[in-house]
């Protein structure tokens, strides 16, 4: 079942000399439960389509479908209110309030929302990222890694339609690297969550069931 249809995503900054195509006619489809990579070098596009894929910016022309909502015909109100709800981000510099504890940072867009919080289903999803004698701990008393997870709990707690990872282990050495990209395959499987994951690292990108890659804008691989 299709989750993610792109269609015809264009994206051009700046006006005559001036002008530069981030994205060029870029088109695929994610199904549900799917975990795709994209890849590219720096300034290939990726992070530009990550980002109007999850409705944090609007393209220059081209369409978006979440789970059959067309989200750019939403104006910015119901939009965001849509990214809170179905589009999980995680960044790669975690963007974790620093004033908040863990437990309080992974449950805020439902507070956000004024939705009640499932006290067991938090439990079983800071025990599945290693983080329930955390809880209370601010983000400046935990690791990289730790605060990454926490991100990835915010991500989850909502079980959006997809969720979408922007260079998740970029800030990170190795072995919490490793973890990082465990712990998304972990949440693919057992949540059948979907993923799209931007990277420049192929070893990363390996973990995924496919990778689309992108060079100057346009897929040039698939």
């Amino acid at each position: 079942m299709e989750i993610l249809r792109v269609e015809k995503l264009t994206k051009i900054y700046g006006k005559g000399d001036n002008q530069v195509k981030a994205l060029d006619n870029v088109s695929f489809t994610v199904n549900k439960g799917e975990f795709v990579a994209i890849v590219g070098a720096s300034g290939s596009g990726k992070s530009t389509l990550l980002h109007l894929i999850g409705g944090v910016d609007r393209p220059t022309s081209g369409k978006v479908y979440i789970d059959d909502n067309d989200i750019y015909a939403m104006n910015d109100d119901k939009l965001a209110i849509f990214r809170r709800r179905q589009v999980g981000l995680i960044y790669q510099f975690y963007n974790l309030i620093p004033i908040l504890n863990i437990e309080e940072n992974i449950t805020l867009p439902m507070e956000l929302d004024n939705r009640e919080i499932n006290e067991r289903d938090l439990t079983e999803l800071l025990k599945t990222l290693g983080l329930n004698n955390r809880r209370k701990h601010l983000p400046n008393q935990l690791s990289g890694g730790q605060q990454q997870r926490t991100s990835i709990g915010r991500a989850l707690i909502t079980n959006p339609a997809i969720i979408l990872a922007d260079e998740p282990t970029g800030n990170l050495d190795s072995k919490a690297s490793d973890e990082i990209v465990e712990l998304l395959k972990m949440s693919n499987k057992k949540y059948n969550q979907t993923i799209v994951m931007i990277t420049h690292n192929m070893e990363i990108a390996a973990v995924a069931d496919r990778i689309i890659k992108i060079e100057d804008g346009r897929i040039v691989k698939e």
